[in-house]
């Protein structure tokens, strides 16, 4: 069983943080008080796998003071179950979100205005800033590189290449592009087996076909100076925090030269350790 405790300034993250850490298995529970978390550990550890991964949000709001939190670390940090990650950002910027959302500040009741709010919470949370595991700083991150921190943290296990999933679609021109793509790469350039009588019937999937595509050098470096240029991207849009990835693959009619190189595209991606699915979305047309 693993427990992470997410804490930290509000405005800082904490919500979307639990929303990434959801999409990547973990069993969310939203401002638990301090003194249920040991039981809610308890039942845990009874039962079902769904609760294997839990990331708890603790907020400001659940309790007068976050040293109610630090027997309840102790305890379970002893049993090697429990980490604690800490979100936080430059007071300016949490002012600025507050003021773009027009949320109220937890704090506001207690202080004059809401950079009194914020500087208050900042000191309030000092202790339990001292006790993290984890601290991710949210002023100059985009919500995917955020998503990226959280996958490169916690996502071991989770899915092959942090977490980033990629799809790939045989398709014909003819028949309009994927809207879904975010790389289509057109491979009508390639000799076409539509032409050649014993061929046409088949589809790329087909050895012949595939034979006769692979046979041309242009085919060869067509294939060559994708991957190299796959090999670059995959790796920055995975440090982006991308989760999915569509890449199509079109030729005029999507039956067979696009078919022979999805597959060989697909094929190279899974050899590189990313999760793949490969679809074929005009093959069957006539």
């Amino acid at each position: 069983m693993e427990i992470l405790i997410i804490s930290g300034l509000s405005g800082a993250g904490k919500s979307r943080a639990a929303s990434f850490l959801e999409d990547m298995g973990f069993y969310i529970v939203d401002n638990m008080p301090a003194a249920m978390i040991l039981k809610f550990a308890e039942f845990c550890a009874g039962g079902s796998q769904r609760y294997d991964k839990v990331a708890l949000v603790y907020d400001v709001r659940t309790s007068n003071s976050p040293t109610e939190l630090f027997d309840v670390l102790d305890t379970l940090k002893h049993s090697g179950v429990c980490s604690l990650l800490f979100l936080e950002a430059e007071p300016e910027t949490i002012i600025k979100r507050y003021k773009e959302t027009r949320r109220r500040h937890p704090l506001m009741k207690q202080t004059a205005s809401l950079e009194a709010a914020v500087l208050a919470e900042c000191e309030l949370m000092k202790p339990l800033r001292q006790r993290a595991d984890y601290i991710i700083d949210t002023t100059h991150l985009s919500t995917a590189q955020l998503r990226g921190e959280l996958l490169r943290n916690f996502g071991n296990g989770t899915s092959e290449k942090g977490g980033m999933n990629i799809s790939i679609i045989s398709f014909g021109f003819k028949y309009g592009l994927p809207m879904e793509a975010d790389l289509v790469f057109d491979v009508r350039c390639m000799p076409n087996p539509y032409y050649i009588p014993e061929l046409k019937h088949q589809n790329g999937l087909d050895e012949p076909v595939r034979n006769f595509v692979f046979q041309y050098q242009q085919t060869k470096d067509f294939v060559e100076k994708t991957e190299d240029l796959l090999d670059f991207l995959l790796p920055n849009f995975v440090d982006e925090g991308k989760s999915e990835l569509v890449i199509a693959v079109g030729c005029t009619g999507g039956k067979h030269r696009s078919v022979c190189l999805a597959k060989e595209f697909a094929d190279f991606i899974t050899r590189r350790g990313y999760a793949v699915t490969l679809g074929h979305r005009d093959i069957s047309r006539r």
